[in-house]
């Protein structure tokens, strides 16, 4: 059934009302049932081609652009990543109109809010463009994608994090108080967990020792998800708003 919503003054349709959290929520598990469902098809049908190295070294585990890489994995992935990147930019769009009625006359935070807006859409994109150009197509622009996609969540994470320093300061709710510890926790996972990845990266590459891609590829697995779980923190932020879809069709007399 519809319900009614006036806006400035005229009756819309309402079409769709859900609650901001609800949003968030499904917004971050598309990309996690997409990464766990990807890795497990490459890990159960395609382990010798989605586990191989260039070392031939045994390996355990695919590494995300493996597993995101062959058929059907590519396309159960670009589909949930296709879906969620429209409500992710409304999520990055809620927050830099937060920021902005926030810190409208405050320096540095009013600044620090656009960045975080420009660092969320690039980490989107980069996160876009690793997804449609898999490892096995275009090499380059897949890593360039993922370059992007990092170092722009781990900005965006940290300027997060000292705005909402600042929100807590000025603030007496718990939730707040709560969003920023569990937004600087994950930071830190987030970025304890990169330096992991890389340092068995970089050892795979140059030692090709058993385990070390195995190890790497588990880290990376930890990089997504404590990122995930940052961007999940929007629940407590936003947890009494609602999102709406109103009709924009006016009723015409014929």
């Amino acid at each position: 059934m519809l319900q009614g919503s006036s806006i400035l003054g005229h009756e819309r349709p309402l079409v769709i009302r859900l609650s901001f959290g609800a949003c968030v929520g499904f917004t971050v598990c598309l990309p996690l049932i997409g990464l766990i469902t990807c890795i497990f098809i490459s890990s159960v049908y395609h382990y010798d081609d989605s586990t191989g190295t260039h070392c031939r070294v045994p390996n355990y585990l695919p590494s995300i652009s493996a597993s995101i890489s062959l058929s059907p994995e590519c396309h159960i992935w670009r589909f949930c990543i296709g879906l969620h990147s429209a409500p992710r930019l409304l999520v990055a769009f809620t927050y830099f109109k937060f920021y902005k009625a926030r810190f409208a006359s405050r320096f540095p935070e009013s600044s620090l809010g656009c960045f975080s807006l420009a660092f969320s859409v690039c980490e989107n994109l980069g996160l876009m463009l690793l997804t449609y150009v898999s490892s096995n197509e275009t090499y380059f622009v897949h890593k360039e994608g993922f370059v992007l996609f990092l170092a722009s969540s781990l900005f965006y994470m940290a300027i997060t994090c000292r705005l909402w320093k600042t929100i807590k300061k000025n603030s007496l709710s718990p939730e707040d108080a709560k969003s920023h510890c569990w937004k600087v926790r994950f930071l830190l996972l987030n970025v304890s967990f990169c330096g992991l990845a890389g340092f068995f990266y970089w050892k795979h590459n140059m030692y090709c020792e058993s385990g070390s891609y195995t190890l790497f590829a588990l880290f990376e697995y930890l990089v997504v998800v404590s990122n995930m779980a940052f961007h999940l923190t929007a629940v407590w932020d936003f947890k009494n708003r609602e999102v709406m879809v109103i009709s924009s069709c006016e009723d015409k007399d014929f």
